[in-house]
């Protein structure tokens, strides 16, 4: 028998298991008893802590990096609330395919798998080894005037982005990027739903907006929101309300990386709004969460903190991509290599502090 799209999800939902606080207290007192000062290399040691609690491993493992580029286009585009037209997602997801993005050429460099994941660019690009079509809707509709997309059709994005994770045959470390302009619109909207914020605290400039047109853009997010009366008790309503087909991947890619027992790199504002989406979706995932860095969009430190979540990096970055979260690999993979080759005290024949 056939499950419907969000039967299909629930299911999918029971197999996240939290992780192993047992070994997180095992991990925990190898930290304490390496040949160094406790406590010396920060949160390398956290990291290195929580991976093996998220792992289920006694040696946490980055060798399998993925980044999922989640895809989509954006009717509320069409309010001017980005200074570029929708037509630069299709051109950008064809420059990743050539390898000449800036996620492209940072996840080359920290060794991870790429892949471009289309669940609602407008155009149609011909198939390439490098992209995933799950396209569900030529983007969304506009949020201003009424809802992003049916709810089904959030399910289908949320289990786009969850069961391309399930397919990989190892992945150690997530990541979920994305392409879709006008996307930061749908994330402050989230991020003003599913936080304290208001819509004007919510929105940022986005790609580069002058303040006049910012006040516009909050004014479309305020305007969205009274429209839809999204329940913020209902992640999915959100999702299909105020959201985006490429934010419901990115949700998806969370959700299966934590089936997975991977750790779970965010990047940004917009995949912070996703976490949050996750979160809700699957209470206590935030566990499985690392933020990246700090992006300079203005709402992105509040919806960390409802997170719980400390980025790694502050490097003044506002592309998104994935391209923080390629960068924060590089970290959590020194986090791994030194708890698993340093020697103990014991084992170096180094004295303990007095």
């Amino acid at each position: 028998m056939t499950l419907d799209p969000e039967e299909r999800l629930k299911r999918h939902l029971t197999q996240i298991v939290p992780p192993n606080m047992a070994l997180w207290e095992t991990a925990r007192q190898r930290e304490l008893d390496l040949a160094k000062p406790r406590g010396a290399l920060g949160r390398l040691e956290d990291l290195a802590v929580q991976l093996v609690s998220i792992q289920n491993a006694l040696k946490p493992k980055h060798r399998h990096k993925l980044i999922v580029v989640c895809a989509g286009d954006h009717g509320v585009v069409e309010e001017g609330v980005s200074p570029y037209p929708s037509d630069v997602t299709i051109q950008q997801i064809a420059n990743f395919q050539q390898g000449g993005g800036a996620i492209t050429t940072l996840g080359q460099t920290v060794g991870a798998k790429v892949v471009l994941l289309d669940v609602g660019i407008k155009g149609d690009l011909p198939p390439h080894p490098k992209r995933i079509d799950a396209k569900i809707a030529h983007g969304t509709k506009n949020i201003a005037k009424g809802p992003a997309m049916t709810r089904e059709e959030a399910v289908l994005s949320v289990l786009a982005g969850l069961e391309l994770v399930l397919a990989q045959p190892r992945v150690d470390l997530v990541a979920a990027g994305e392409m879709g302009i006008g996307n930061t619109t749908p994330s402050s909207a989230i991020a003003s739903v599913l936080t304290d914020l208001t819509p004007e605290e919510a929105t940022g400039v986005g790609s580069g907006l002058s303040p006049d047109k910012l006040a516009h853009k909050a004014a479309v997010i305020r305007r969205a929101i009274e429209v839809n009366q999204p329940n913020p008790d209902d992640p999915l309503d959100v999702l299909a309300k105020i959201g985006g087909l490429e934010i419901g991947a990115m949700t998806g890619v969370y959700l299966g990386g934590a089936i997975r027992r991977a750790g779970v790199i965010v990047d940004g504002f917009i995949a912070a709004a996703a976490a949050l989406l996750a979160e809700k979706l699957s209470p206590g995932l935030s566990k499985f969460l690392i933020s990246g860095h700090r992006s300079k969009e203005k709402a992105h430190a509040a919806v960390l903190q409802r997170l719980g979540l400390e980025p790694l990096l502050d490097l003044g970055m506002w592309l998104g991509e994935g391209s923080g979260a390629a960068i924060a690999m590089f970290i959590v993979q020194c986090a791994c290599t030194h708890y698993n080759n340093m020697r103990t005290l014991a084992e170096a024949g180094v004295s303990d502090a007095l």
